[in-house]
C-alpha cells in the first residue's frame, strides 16, 4: 500500500521507496528509509505530516505516492507516561523530544525498555512519583507527556 492512502494514527513500516537514487539518499538523511517505522499525524488530499521517531516531516503527494508501506500488526498500544494510574507499571517505548530535554530525561535513567512503576501523583496531578532502576524519581506532568510507554498487564506488574 502507498503511504498516500494510509490512515492517520496507524503505525506503518516502509517496505520500499520508488524514487530516484538522489531522492532516496536525501530521504535517508532525514531518517526515512526502508524498514523504519512511521505514523501519519495528519493528512490532506495533497500532503501529509509524518511522525518519524521524534521528528515530524511534511511531504506532498508526489513523495507520499512513491513510498510503499505495510501496517504494523501486533503493535502494543503506547500511551503517554502521564496517563498511567498510580500502581501501574510500564516499559518506556520512546522519548518524543530532542536535544537537551531528551538528554536530561535519559540522564535520569528514562531510556527505552526501562520498566517504570507509578507510585503516586500529587493531589492536583503534577508531579508524578516513579520507581525505576531501584530508585524514586519525581517528574513533571509536562515531561511525562513526552514519554510514550507500553503498559504491562497485571501479571507483569512490579
Amino acid at each position: 500500500m502507498i503511504l498516500k492512502n494510509g490512515t492517520v494514527r496507524v503505525p506503518y513500516q516502509i517496505i520500499s521507496i520508488d524514487l530516484p537514487e538522489k531522492s532516496v539518499r536525501y530521504l535517508s538523511n532525514l531518517g526515512v528509509k526502508v524498514g523504519c517505522r512511521l505514523e501519519l499525524v495528519s493528512k490532506t488530499k495533497t500532503s501529509a505530516i509524518v511522525m518519524l521517531k521524534s521528528s515530524r516531516l511534511a511531504f506532498d503527494a508526489s513523495i507520499l505516492s512513491k513510498i510503499n508501506v505495510a501496517e504494523i500488526e501486533n503493535k502494543q498500544s503506547e500511551l503517554p507516561l502521564s496517563q498511567l494510574k498510580p500502581g501501574e507499571s510500564a516499559y518506556i517505548a520512546d522519548i518524543h523530544t530532542i536535544g537537551e530535554a531528551k538528554r536530561r530525561l535519559m540522564d535520569m535513567g528514562l531510556t527505552r525498555h526501562t520498566k517504570v512503576y507509578l507510585r503516586k501523583r500529587a493531589p492536583l496531578g503534577d508531579p508524578l512519583e516513579l520507581n525505576l532502576r531501584g530508585y524514586e524519581l519525581t517528574l513533571r506532568k509536562s515531561e511525562a507527556q513526552m514519554i510514550s510507554v507500553v503498559k504491562l498487564n497485571d501479571k507483569e506488574t512490579r
